[in-house]
């Protein structure tokens, strides 16, 4: 069998409090696996899904990961090309982690890779957004962006696709805890008001432009005032059990600040340096678990690279 070509996407925060739909920023893990295969067989097929639990169509216009790299091939004139693909879920559904961006974007930069790397990884992002439409409605760059392109990414305009990087202060890492609850993107956005008010409005302009000014002078304090959601976090947080609690414990760990990763029900927060993660990511955990509620922990880096091959 040839052996094709694997590629990781990682998961990844969106919003990061202070900027609903506009930000985010890629983990070192957890992520989905993508292989894809030259095949003797004319067109593009779906073979093979484990990790999702049947959760996933196996028809690629119906899937996530095959629809993206449908719309690749397209563009490039291959879709007469015989390609195979196998998606190895590795991250929970409906997490608030990214999963369906993740599999969307290693698809296309699998698919890119296989056919000779015709497009820089940045061209990819339109086929990968058109992907991730497919899970929740919505076209947005916030999880596809950085869990393709990597790092800490500002999108001035997801109708443009208008996407910047965004410097990173050395030894900054999050904490992200994921409790066993589901929340579905579709309704965390349906509790969600139509109506902000002028005040909030300004309020949260202020740490959106706060936590830039502190991310390109790796200024952690302007940072952690920053780090304050005043318009979606409030709406989402009765959503998620114990939010506030987990979000203390998370601050009196040192954490420079929390906020809830996506639609929920997964919460990260920032820290200055790996050993403050750690603490603030059990910190974060014991609250779930005295609560009895099952939850995973993650500690990482700021993913610099994004979907890479393996």
């Amino acid at each position: 069998m040839n052996p094709g070509i694997k590629v990781f996407a990682p998961a990844s925060v969106a919003n990061v409090a202070a900027g609903f739909d506009i930000l985010g920023f890629a983990l070192e893990r957890p992520g989905d696996e993508i292989i894809v295969r030259l095949s003797e067989t004319p067109g593009f097929r779906i073979t093979q899904i484990t990790g999702a639990k049947g959760k996933l169509p196996m028809e690629p216009e119906k899937n996530t990961a095959g629809f993206a790299a449908l719309k690749l091939l397209e563009y490039l004139g291959e879709t007469g090309r015989g390609i195979e693909m196998e998606i190895h879920k590795k991250m929970p559904f409906g997490s608030g982690l990214g999963s369906s961006a993740a599999s969307a974007a290693g698809a296309v930069v699998a698919v890119n890779e296989l056919l000779g790397r015709p497009l820089e990884k940045r061209a990819l992002l339109p086929f990968a957004v058109l992907g991730e439409q497919i899970a929740d409605g919505a076209y947005h760059a916030d999880n596809v962006a950085p869990s393709l392109i990597g790092g800490m990414v500002l999108i001035r305009s997801n109708k443009d696709l208008d996407v910047h990087r965004l410097p990173v202060p050395k030894g900054l890492y999050a904490a992200v805890v994921h409790p066993q609850v589901e929340i579905l993107t579709k309704d965390a956005r349906n509790v969600l008001s139509d109506t902000v008010s002028l005040q909030q409005c300004i309020e949260q302009n202020g740490n959106l432009g706060g936590l830039i000014v502190g991310l390109y002078n790796s200024d952690l304090e302007l940072i952690g005032r920053s780090l304050n959601d005043v318009i979606i976090e409030p709406q989402r947080a009765r959503l998620i059990p114990h939010f506030y609690e987990v979000k203390a414990a998370a601050l009196d760990a040192g954490a420079l600040g929390c906020s809830i990763s996506g639609a929920g029900p997964s919460i990260f927060a920032l820290c200055a340096n790996s050993l403050v993660a750690e603490t603030a990511g059990k910190a974060m955990s014991k609250v779930f678990t005295e609560a009895k509620i099952g939850n995973q922990v993650f500690i990482s880096a700021i993913n610099q690279e994004g979907a890479t091959k393996c």
